[in-house]
């Protein structure tokens, strides 16, 4: 009988081979799968909470040769970090750092198109291109190349990945439980360009470009052609006010606030933020950030301090050295004879050596219902003045200080405390407020300042032991 037609039985042994060999493979077929869901998962993630200088450090290699650093850009109204802390590019201020590579852009060429929306320019997501739309079927397409001499940032209320700073709109005084109902800040509001060798000046323009790589300038959107080249602004347009003098020194006085456009020209403001008509060009006045330029994006305003100026300026550590020692001179309250502690944040609720100012005379004492009256009011026990009362907080975010000193005056009304030229110049920068109004603000917590001047000095009862 011929057995070649017959299979030769499998051992036991290699049976289990065979399986335990399926099961090994299974196994890295499925971590496969996995790997690749997370990645995609990580792909997606555009909450704004991924941090664009974490990515930026990978590049490095584990090299520990220092990043230069270019400057920050800090939102006024918070006083060193966010309510509900900062997280990836939602921060209350972006540092930046030299790029390891080149990702700043220049104009090339521009031409006219009938139809903007299938144009080759706008199609292609490894383009940048800025849109200006003339009529239904017609736009003008500015295309830009790769410019190896510059890095760019971009700003706005977007969380998608070509925006490095998420700012989002920044509302007066306690912000824990304050919602914006509806922004009024870009979603890609502008975009800085530093220079990478030399000076690394730093030039701001209207307008970020979006995923796409593309900038749009609707058909009503206030718009020219100056010479040959195309310009135009923003919807609530993007303006700038450089100080006048050093703003580290103490000696800078507020300047005029002028607006920017996408090619990064200066005009005079309009006549109200969203007006069509654009204003009057301010030729000898440019573009570049000095260290304490103020950018408003119609719902936040940043500073921007340079790193040379920061260099100069006083470190968190600094100031809470200074708290520290008004401290140890255990200042005391002159009704309940008890020792005040200077918090370094606003704490909740009533604490015994919680600090608090007369806002009127500028004593400070600790809490007590001496001198109350039914408005809310009190009498201060030590000049008799009625006077509003507010908890005495110190002003911890260093970039917004223009010198060195102590903090011997307090905002009114939060009762932030900073030094006399500190309070005296934000007293008297006027920010941006609605349509076409300015008021002056607390930098640490955007509350607007009442009466004149705006601030009050401190006085201690201290070192009596």
């Amino acid at each position: 009988m011929d057995n070649s037609n017959f299979k030769k039985p499998i051992l036991m042994s290699e049976y289990k081979k065979i399986i335990n060999t399926s099961t090994i493979n299974c196994k890295s077929i499925n971590n496969n799968n996995n790997n690749n869901n997370s990645l995609n998962r990580k792909r997606k993630r555009t909450d704004g909470r991924e941090s664009p200088l974490t990515i930026e450090s990978d590049d490095h290699n584990g090299s520990d040769k220092p990043r230069v650093k270019y400057g920050e850009l800090v939102i006024l109204g918070y006083n060193g970090f966010l309510p509900q802390g900062d997280r990836g590019r939602r921060r209350s201020k972006f540092v930046l750092y030299k790029r390891s590579q080149h990702n700043g852009v220049k104009r090339s060429k521009h031409y006219i198109v009938q139809s903007p929306e299938t144009t080759h320019a706008i199609l292609d997501t490894n383009q940048h291109s800025i849109s200006y739309t003339l009529s239904r079927n017609q736009a003008v397409i500015v295309e830009y190349q790769e410019d190896d001499n510059t890095d760019m940032f971009q700003v706005g209320r977007s969380s998608e990945p070509p925006i490095d700073f998420v700012v989002m709109d920044t509302l007066p005084g306690d912000k824990k439980d304050s919602k914006v109902m509806q922004s009024t800040i870009s979603r890609f509001a502008c975009r800085i360009l530093v220079e990478r060798n030399g000076a690394h000046r730093a030039r701001i323009f209207a307008a970020g470009f979006d995923s796409s790589r593309n900038i749009f300038l609707g058909e009503k959107a206030t718009k020219w052609q100056d010479s040959i080249e195309m310009d135009g602004l923003t919807t609530n347009g993007v303006l700038i006010m450089h100080p006048k003098g050093k703003f580290y020194g103490g000696n800078a006085k507020c300047g005029l606030w002028r607006e920017t456009t996408l090619n990064g020209d200066v005009f005079s403001l309009r006549e109200s933020r969203s007006a069509q008509q654009k204003g009057q060009p301010i030729k000898e006045e440019s573009n570049i950030l000095q260290d304490g330029t103020l950018i408003d994006l119609c719902g936040a305003t940043l500073l921007w301090r340079s790193a040379e100026g920061l260099q100069n300026s006083p470190t968190k550590r600094d100031l809470e050295k200074l708290v520290d020692e008004i401290n140890a001179g255990r200042p005391q309250c002159p009704v309940g004879l008890n020792t005040l502690v200077i918090p370094r944040k606003v704490t909740l609720g009533e604490h015994v050596n919680q600090p608090y100012v007369y806002l009127n005379c500028g004593h400070v004492q600790g809490h007590h219902d001496w001198g109350q009256d039914k408005t809310g009011a009190r009498k201060c026990p030590m000049c008799l003045e009625l006077s509003p009362v507010v908890h005495l907080c110190m002003g911890i975010e260093p970039a917004f200080y223009v010198d060195s000193g102590q903090p011997t005056y307090a905002f009114n009304p939060c009762g932030h405390m900073a030094t006399e030229k500190t309070v005296k110049y934000w007293a008297n920068v006027d920010i941006p407020h609605g349509t076409n109004g300015f008021q002056a603000v607390c930098p640490f917590c955007a509350t607007p300042l009442s009466g004149s001047p705006g601030y009050v000095k401190l006085i201690f009862q201290d070192n009596l032991d």
